[in-house]
């Protein structure tokens, strides 16, 4: 049974803007389903996601790194 993460969730584990695993998950690409207004996405599928992405040689496509701004 899949272990579910919302989109937040998803955006803290990758450093992905809302609005990029929103389009992931529209484009099937990270086992996401919509319930109601919100997407709940497999953290296997979508962490298996990340993983080929950041092994891909275009370097383009791999997460962000989070800045903390300085001082914090």
């Amino acid at each position: 049974m899949p272990q579910w993460i919302t989109t937040e969730e998803a955006v803290e584990l990758s450093g992905y803007d809302v609005q990029y695993v929103r389009r992931l998950a529209r484009q099937g690409k990270i086992g996401a389903e919509k319930k109601g207004r919100d997407w709940w996405i497999d953290r296997d599928v979508f962490k298996a996601y990340l993983d080929r992405m950041l092994a891909s040689d275009d370097g383009r496509a791999g997460p962000q790194v989070v800045m903390q701004p300085a001082g914090r």
